[in-house]
């Protein structure tokens, strides 16, 4: 089976770009992840049995408080993806790099330089095939201005079944 981890951004940030989302979908054709509104803690990854990682996220959850950070601004990868800038706290970070801790003592998950501790932490507007309309799309965006104060209080994981994600288990952080 395959999964992802990721924090889902809830509340009006969540909205917004899942707002944002389908308003680029239906205005340009431009495509996103079938994810809500997120930004990734590990890419996807095969396994055959999640309940290690359902208890090493349940317990460092139990363990943890919830820490900040801000949504504002666009950026992008080349003319790949589109997405909206996370500027995570310093406790954010280290929440975050302590969560790739354990999670990377999991046989099975391997970070790489994209996912691990050093990520570009992002939440997609949108990512696939937007190179031809690249310029047009980063242009009507920028119309667009946000800023959100959010937490970092959830850790979900989803699962690939009948070609979407659906959600498996998600985990609130104190």
């Amino acid at each position: 089976m395959r999964y992802v981890i990721v924090s889902v951004v809830k509340g009006e940030a969540g909205n917004f770009n899942n707002n944002l989302r389908r308003e680029v979908f239906q205005r340009f054709g431009a495509k996103s992840s079938k994810l809500p509104a997120h930004f990734t803690i590990k890419a996807p990854f095969e396994c055959e049995n999640i309940n290690e990682v359902d208890k090493t996220i349940e317990s460092f959850c139990k363990k943890h408080m919830k820490a900040k950070y801000t949504l504002e601004k666009y950026d992008h990868f080349d003319n790949r993806v589109i997405y909206m800038k996370v500027h995570m706290s310093e406790e954010g970070k280290t929440l975050h790099d302590n969560l790739i801790d354990k999670l990377d003592k999991i046989d099975f998950i391997n970070f790489k330089p994209h996912d691990g501790k050093n990520k570009v932490f992002h939440v997609t507007v949108s990512s696939k095939k937007i190179q031809k309309i690249y310029d047009e799309l980063w242009h009507y965006v920028n119309q667009i201005p946000f800023k959100f104060n959010c937490f970092f209080d959830n850790i979900c994981i989803y699962k690939w079944q009948d070609n979407t994600w659906k959600l498996h288990k998600e985990f609130n952080l104190k």
